[in-house]
């Protein structure tokens, strides 16, 4: 079957969910010859516009391909694409279309992509809850929400601590850290994990002193304590601390994804299929993962195609060690438009069995929030926060 359209396509509502970043999706239509249809995902975060165009010029490369030939049609592009290595824009597009290809493909056999990925290692994938904690500042509203996530049977939750706190923290930023993680663990007890977010934003020294003071606490992970690009960085905080480090949301290639393994600056890599090069490229780097003793936590924040692949991959792995899940504090067209396909039943996800990523789409829901592209407001609040909690107390 031959690639006969790709369509770009924003999503958005007057409902906004917890973050600015929440508020919008990308979707790519993929649609063959013969009339198959697959959907994919791309990343909003502030770049709608350029993301969207960017799907619009990749596209060129893939009209006429064989959609089959997925591993083919993505080196194309590979090929084509003279700063694909350097390019977000870029890097997510390619995936979103490699996502959609791999839907069909699932469509044309039957079958959801889990079975032909080497079929199920599980068959419902563990969550732990995020952007439960907006509008949290003190610790009482920490624990208080936390509670309720562990109300709704999960077994896991992440949250970011940390304020307005930017690159640096001082003594308040530190305790008030500390009164916020205190509050949780205390909240939801030994027997549930916590991560600690940092939104890859804190110089080495700032994150050493941050890792001193909560790994009393016991935390499954620190996400992203330095900022992605400081090498030397994750270095000094590895040798300076004992805690488990978490981080990949950014990377955006197979090789890039390499070179964090070789070089151990990560106990759990957490790649996000909807930039790092879809599907073909994702189950590449698990696979290096997996011949390194690290572990997998996909990166899973943006909407329910995004999630529903995750799911899939998920399921396969040996090395998973934890699904990152919006779900339950998506807007509620974010579930609509799957047909609430992938409910979190007691912390589980169970694999959907439907044909290519496990759910349908809600055509009528889809046309009724389609939009046009156009920028985000930018505000003191980052647009990568759970809304508001850029604040101190």
């Amino acid at each position: 079957m031959k690639i006969q359209e790709i369509e770009p396509i924003v999503l958005t509502s007057k409902e906004k969910g917890g973050a600015t970043w929440a508020s919008t999706m990308i979707l790519v239509k993929v649609t063959t010859s013969n009339g198959a249809v697959g959907y994919g995902e791309a990343v909003p975060t502030l770049r709608v516009i350029s993301v969207y165009n960017a799907i619009k010029q990749v596209s060129k490369a893939f009209i006429g391909k064989e959609v089959e030939e997925v591993e083919k049609n993505y080196h194309e592009w590979y090929k084509q694409d003279f700063y694909l290595a350097r390019s977000f824009e870029s890097a997510t597009a390619v995936s979103a279309i490699d996502i959609a290809s791999w839907d069909i493909l699932g469509k044309e056999l039957g079958s959801p992509i889990y079975k032909f990925l080497g079929g199920k290692f599980r068959d419902k994938v563990l969550v732990y809850a995020n952007g439960w904690y907006s509008d949290c500042v003190t610790p009482e509203d920490f624990a208080n929400k936390a509670k309720d996530v562990v109300k709704r049977g999960y077994k896991g939750l992440k949250f970011d601590p940390f304020g307005q706190y930017y690159d640096w923290i001082d003594e308040k930023g530190l305790r008030e850290a500390e009164e916020r993680v205190k509050a949780v663990r205390e909240a939801v007890g030994d027997e549930v994990y916590i991560m600690i977010e940092h939104h890859g934003r804190f110089n080495a020294n700032s994150a050493i002193k941050i890792a001193h003071v909560l790994e009393k606490y016991n935390p499954l992970f620190m996400e992203e304590p330095v900022h992605h690009e400081d090498i030397e960085g994750y270095k000094k905080y590895r040798s300076s601390t004992k805690v488990t480090v978490a981080l990949g949301e950014r990377l955006i290639s197979l090789k890039e994804a390499m070179f964090y393994i070789d070089n151990r600056l990560a106990d759990v890599l957490q790649p996000d299929i909807t930039n790092i090069g879809g599907v073909t490229i994702a189950r590449k780097v698990v696979t290096l993962a997996e011949a390194n003793d690290v572990e997998i936590a996909f990166h899973n924040a943006f909407g329910s195609i995004q999630n529903a692949v995750s799911i899939q991959l998920s399921a396969v792995i040996p090395n998973l060690l934890i699904l990152e899940n919006f779900y339950d504090w998506f807007p509620q067209w974010k579930r609509d438009l799957v047909y609430n396909g992938t409910p979190v039943e007691d912390g589980y996800v169970k694999v959907p069995e439907k044909p290519g990523i496990g759910v349908d789409v809600n055509e009528k829901l889809l046309e009724e929030l389609k939009a046009e592209p156009i920028p985000l407001e930018v505000g003191e609040e980052p647009v990568w926060v759970v809304k508001n909690t850029w604040r101190g107390y």
